[in-house]
């Protein structure tokens, strides 16, 4: 049994009332057997868009979607979408339906969902309707498409996607046939859009068995974003290293936090390698500056899936910052942090953690206790409220102009007068670093 919402309940028996069946539906069913909150609940109806409408007169409504037989109704400031019992047409463009029949019988519209985990409904939550063995499904940790997979496949190509996505956020495994159809047509992906292909993406990449999906189904990513597939079985022949670049990468993404901006970056953070590649003369693989092209190459994936500014510029810095390697002491942190900003250092951790966790295991204790020792200064700096930006300093541009010191030379006296507080412990006192400035000031004139 499942706890229907009042809202939702409300809505369905006003349906009954009127001599209509109603019934929530698909994921916010899956959702409430498996013990989660859903996100939205969608009830599926046998009353005609019209027939909806008389139904709830009185109420707000949003009609945008009655074409296709929704109707959304607002009920406590909340929409819920109703949508009537329907079949769908041909898929000539492997996305939408050509058209759609509205029906009145309730199995017709579940024999044309994805899969059978979303093929389920329930008139109060009492008694699931389950046609397809979704329920036994979910127990078994299976994800397996309604009907023949290759059908389902063929007409909404996004399915593919979609399949990957439902198995790595539930933790399911692919029913063999639905593996070997979304193996085999992955490459109808091209007519999906990009902006629907990014979502999946992030929450595939996201799934708590996103490592395992990775590996399983890489042929599905390589499909979406070519420039990756040379990273597949691109040995590592160093000792830093126990994985070929993909499978490191699946370990990496399954190591950094569950934050779409922290698993794109080890998805891309070493794409570059197999640019980068070298071999030396005693066998030892080599990938210098890979972390260059692997930019390259997260930029011109991300543009192509229409990424969102603040994403796009967060990925690219922490790929091109990923192997930056610097020593456990105070003033090597602090430089880093005059160079990057101190957040922006400070988000580069999980990304090292990810990194080193998918390398040699025998190195990792080693690896994970330098990381460590450098996080611990880098708190410690902030808790001591070390000036290591320009804000912190005592001073600011104005304060110099009474020394003569105005335009381009004002960011170039901070930065000095910032580098001597942080890096060569001068007082962060505005009567000191104005004598430094005025020292400052007089050097470069005596040098003109």
């Amino acid at each position: 049994m499942i706890k229907i919402p009042q809202s939702v309940s409300e809505i369905i028996e006003r349906l009954w009332q009127n001599g209509y069946e109603a019934y929530a539906v698909g994921g916010c069913v899956r959702d409430a057997l498996l013990g989660l909150a859903p996100h939205d609940w969608d009830i599926t109806t046998s009353a005609a868009p019209e027939e909806m409408r008389r139904c709830f007169e009185g109420y707000r409504l949003i009609e945008t979607g009655l074409k296709h037989g929704t109707l959304t109704v607002m009920l406590r400031g909340q929409g819920y979408e109703v949508t009537t019992f329907r079949i769908d047409g041909a898929y000539t463009d492997h996305r939408r339906p050509d058209s759609v029949s509205f029906v009145k019988d309730l199995s017709l519209d579940l024999a044309r969902r994805d899969f059978t985990i979303n093929a389920m409904a329930t008139r109060d939550g009492s008694e699931i309707i389950d046609l397809y063995g979704g329920q036994q499904d979910l127990a078994k940790g299976l994800l397996r498409c309604v009907g023949v997979p290759r059908e389902r496949f063929t007409e909404d190509a996004l399915r593919i996607l979609r399949a990957l996505r439902f198995a790595s956020v539930y933790d399911l495994q692919l029913d063999p046939d639905t593996l070997d159809a979304a193996l085999e047509m992955c490459d109808t992906l091209s007519n999906v859009s990009a902006e629907r292909i990014f979502v999946e993406l992030k929450k595939l990449l996201c799934g708590k068995a996103a490592r395992r999906i990775l590996l399983e189904a890489p042929q599905v990513l390589f499909a979406i974003l070519p420039e990756l597939s040379p990273m597949y079985r691109c040995a590592q022949n160093n000792p830093h290293h126990a994985y070929d670049v993909w499978t490191h990468t699946a370990i990496s993404v399954e190591n950094a936090p569950a934050d779409a901006v922290y698993r794109l970056t080890m998805l891309f953070h070493d794409s570059g390698k197999p640019r980068a590649h070298t071999v030396d003369q005693d066998g030892i693989d080599h990938f210098k500056l890979h972390q260059l092209y692997s930019a390259e190459i997260a930029e011109e994936c991300l543009l192509r899936l229409k990424s969102d500014t603040a994403t796009l510029r967060q990925v690219l810095f922490l790929v091109k910052e990923h192997d930056l390697r610097i020593p456990a002491t105070v003033k090597a942190v602090k430089k880093q942090m005059l160079r990057l900003g101190q957040s922006e250092f400070m988000s580069l951790f999980p990304v090292f953690r990810a990194d080193l966790l998918a390398q040699n295991p025998a190195l990792i204790p080693e690896k994970q206790a330098h990381v460590d020792e450098l996080y611990e200064i880098s708190q410690n700096i902030a808790a001591q409220n070390a000036c290591v930006s320009l804000k912190q300093l005592a001073v600011n541009g104005s304060m110099l102009k009474p020394l003569g010191i105005s335009g381009k030379q004002t960011g170039e006296v901070l930065k000095r007068l910032l580098v001597a507080v942080a890096l060569n412990d001068y007082p962060n006192e505005p009567e000191a670093l104005l004598r430094l400035a005025a020292s400052l000031q007089n050097h470069s004139e005596n040098a003109d």
